[in-house]
């Protein structure tokens, strides 16, 4: 009997994204996915998970060759990203953390820079902590108030900085600072050691979900010499949002990845349970539901792998990735829901998994951008191309 076909598209992968995703099947296998529910219930960092990060390269996967990493493709980065998040969101939180600290260097770092900080997260997984938000600057990323005046040959900080996804376990900082007046072009990035003197992590968030990652908040009332400046100054903001249209793209990885541990699960139970004397998938109240699980997932997965394919080939992103987030961020939000719902009061309590989904998923609807901000740069990308239709 011929065999029926998966019901979730699954990608054809370039030769080195499928050589990743199966280290990091392994390791969400073996390593991962046993102690995600031990990580949320006791809302710890996953100490034990650094080591498999180490060993198995997956932390290295940003990092140019030179300074000791792989540098994947966005595309194997991605599907590693999701596959670690089908076992555990709080570690694909955490690698996604782990791109976003990099990025920014990886952009405008000097040789020296990158050589200092991007070699040890290769090496040894350790963290470079993206720090761009702030109490009154989230969506508004322009609206930053930490400040960076000249002081001799360095530079003054001083500001609070919140969300600090990795801020627990990160040795180091990228912290955007107001160096002029513009809103725009005002804003500049520097490398902020944690050790520093004026340097002070001082809260650490209780979370709702992805509790296995360290969210923090930061305050700065530091120096650091004039080489701890990344790129130029005043361009800061543009590598903010440069490095934030690239997360984009492993945030819906991420969110895909819940999507399929929910949907998997969802399916497998509505096979088993029954009631009225058959499957609950027989159902056409839960069976329907699971059909438009599929198809949703199935399209967001085409879109982010695209949005991934897209930058590899040294296109222009700039709305791929925001829809992909947005659109998966979304369907996941569904997917889980309907989970939850062929469930029953199961999905709703420990120690079944669909409630951990729940709280998880929330997140990727927020962070790297709302699905509100995600609307308002494609409404603004719609607003330009149609401006220039009518122009020309």
């Amino acid at each position: 009997m011929a065999t029926s076909p998966a019901p979730i598209w699954e990608p054809t992968l370039h030769p080195e994204a499928a050589e990743w995703l199966a280290v990091a099947d392994d390791a969400a296998e073996r390593h991962f996915a046993p102690l995600a529910a031990e990580i949320d219930e006791e809302q710890r960092y996953p100490e034990e998970h650094l080591p498999v990060l180490r060993d198995t390269r997956l932390c290295a996967m940003f990092v140019p060759a030179e300074y000791g990493g792989t540098q994947l493709r966005l595309e194997a980065i991605a599907a590693v990203t999701e596959r670690v998040a089908v076992a555990c969101a709080s570690t694909s939180a955490i690698l996604a953390a782990l791109s976003l600290g990099a990025h920014p260097l990886l952009l405008a770092g000097t040789d020296e820079q990158k050589e200092r900080y991007l070699t040890p997260l290769a090496g040894e997984g350790r963290a470079v902590c993206f720090a761009l938000s702030e109490p009154d600057a989230g969506s508004d990323a322009s609206a930053v108030t930490t400040s960076a005046q000249r002081e001799g040959d360095g530079w003054r900080i001083r500001g609070e900085k919140c969300w600090l996804g990795n801020g627990g376990h990160s040795a180091t900082f990228i912290v955007f600072a107001r160096t002029g007046e513009d809103a725009r072009g005002g804003i500049t990035a520097f490398v902020v050691e944690r050790d520093g003197a004026g340097v002070v992590v001082d809260r650490y968030e209780d979370k709702m979900g992805i509790r296995g990652t360290t969210t923090t908040n930061l305050r700065l009332d530091t120096w650091v010499a004039d080489d701890a400046r990344i790129g130029a100054e005043g361009g800061g903001l543009g590598l903010a949002l440069e490095t934030l249209t690239v997360g984009r793209v492993l945030i819906a990885a991420q969110a895909n990845g819940i999507a399929r541990a929910a949907f998997d699960a969802a399916a497998a139970f509505a096979v088993e349970r029954e009631t009225f004397g058959r499957s609950i998938i027989d159902h056409q109240g839960v069976g329907f539901p699971l059909a438009d699980s599929a198809t949703e997932l199935s399209a967001s997965r085409l879109l982010m792998y695209e949005a991934a394919r897209t930058f590899d080939g040294g296109g222009d992103v700039r709305v791929l990735a925001p829809m992909a987030k947005l659109y998966a961020s979304e369907v996941s939000h569904r997917v889980v829901d309907r989970a939850m719902q062929a469930f029953g009061g199961r999905g709703y309590v420990k120690p079944w998994p669909i409630e951990r989904y729940y709280r998880d998923q929330r997140i990727t609807e927020i962070y790297e951008g709302t699905s509100e901000i995600q609307r308002l740069v494609l409404s603004r990308a719609i607003r330009h191309h149609a401006r220039q239709g009518s122009a020309s």
